[in-house]
């Protein structure tokens, strides 16, 4: 996680993220139009994730809702930023919480 943190102040995302990852580091960086560009077209139900928070950060619930079912994960109860760290947490450990 601090690798991810330090990367933040990089011009461009590290190029071994994912493409989850890389849509999450752009949306650290404010840029959220290259962030929903990363994950529109992925089918991974991780990238679906990350698109939902997107649409939810963004005050968007009907597709944020839309992409929760398409990812497995339920509606999200939890603060805007206990989400964050639980995106970031699970895709870069590779852990469900």
């Amino acid at each position: 996680m601090a690798d991810f943190k330090a990367s933040l102040s990089n011009d461009a995302p590290p190029p071994a993220l994912s493409p989850s990852l890389t849509a999450l580091w752009w949306a650290a960086k404010g840029n959220w139009d290259a962030a929903h560009k990363i994950v529109q077209d992925e089918s991974s139900a991780e990238a679906a994730w990350v698109h939902a928070y997107l649409h939810r950060v963004e005050g968007d619930l009907g597709n944020a809702g839309y992409w929760y079912r398409q990812s497995g994960q339920p509606a999200a109860i939890d603060s805007l930023e206990a989400e964050w760290d639980r995106i970031v947490f699970t895709l870069l450990l590779g852990e469900r919480t």
